[in-house]
């Protein structure tokens, strides 16, 4: 005689039993684990970081240096960037997209140290060194053109 125990272990090993068997996917193929998702934002985010290997560029100017070659040439007055695109604008990342990037003024620029490889920029009021190869800043002095 089948007791309503046995019946119900008999139908929980069939259960188990008949579960099919989930197995991880071929490398490449299948959806996803979310870890995996976000896996690819900290690679987007090592992308932006300085090489190693690229050879340290040392400016040999200070922001008030610069500061005071331009009110000597009487480039000041900019207005500065806003906030938002202002936090973007850092050592190691790329330009941010849609800054309005200016020349700096001749005079002003025959004054500052050059760089093979390298563009000296205004976006808003502060003097940016940019790699011209990547784009990437290389050094931010901050208020040159208050």
């Amino acid at each position: 005689m089948k007791t309503p125990l046995n019946v119900a272990a008999a139908l929980c090993l069939g259960f188990c039993l008949a579960a099919p068997v989930t197995a991880a996917p071929p490398e490449g193929k299948g959806k996803p684990e979310k870890h995996e998702k976000h896996a690819g934002k900290g690679k987007q985010r090592a992308h932006h970081e300085p090489e190693q290997n690229a050879p340290a560029i040392v400016v040999r100017i200070s922001a008030a240096d610069a500061r005071r070659i331009a009110i000597g040439h009487q480039a000041v007055g900019y207005a500065a960037l806003p906030p938002g695109i202002r936090k973007n604008l850092a050592r190691g990342k790329p330009l941010p997209p849609g800054i309005a990037k200016k020349i700096v003024p001749q005079p002003v620029l025959a004054q500052l140290p050059q760089y093979p490889g390298y563009e000296w920029q205004v976006a808003g009021s502060d003097l940016v060194l940019v790699a011209l190869a990547t784009a990437i800043v290389t050094e931010v002095l901050v208020g040159v053109f208050d």
